[in-house]
């Protein structure tokens, strides 16, 4: 389906709900895709993102073989918002209008991706602050969950 098809459903369903659109530019190779996937629907996380968000995912990136899976336009979109040769997943946030609230790019100009260091996740938690009445509580259990996501040092 093409992306602006889907942004547009997300949108007049954000509308409906008095939600954000939390978009997420992924492909079925990411295995970082998949850990935010997995954060995100973290029965500690998940009642927060679907109270505040409609989550959509777009797909591009794919493998020659799996070209058919990605959303047409959805590239574009990824190249208009993402940094200079960023990786994946990269995410936005826009309101119920289609107005970007927050992005995945932090200070540095670099991507949070995934979140999972100190900097990417109190990035993703000043998205969240930015986009949603989250409280401190569920800051912190966020915060920590997505902590778990940084790879050990050996």
């Amino acid at each position: 389906m093409p992306a602006d098809t889907i942004l547009q459903k997300a949108f007049n369903k954000a509308r409906l709900e008095h939600k954000k659109v939390f978009v997420i530019f992924h492909a079925s190779w990411c295995g970082w895709c998949r850990k935010m996937d997995a954060a995100m629907n973290d029965p500690a996380c998940k009642p927060f993102f679907d109270a505040n968000y409609i989550v959509e995912h777009l797909t591009i990136l794919e493998s020659k073989d799996k070209k058919h899976l990605e959303n047409p336009g959805a590239e574009n979109l990824f190249k208009k918002y993402a940094p200079a040769d960023s990786g994946i997943p990269f995410w936005l946030i826009y309101d119920a209008n289609g107005t970007l609230v927050a992005d995945a790019k932090m200070p540095d100009g670099s991507n949070a991706g995934c979140p999972a260091t100190v900097n990417e996740v109190t990035h993703l938690i000043r998205t969240l602050k930015a986009s949603s009445s989250i409280d401190e509580k569920t800051s912190k259990i966020i915060f920590e969950r997505f902590r778990k996501n940084e790879p050990v040092k050996q």
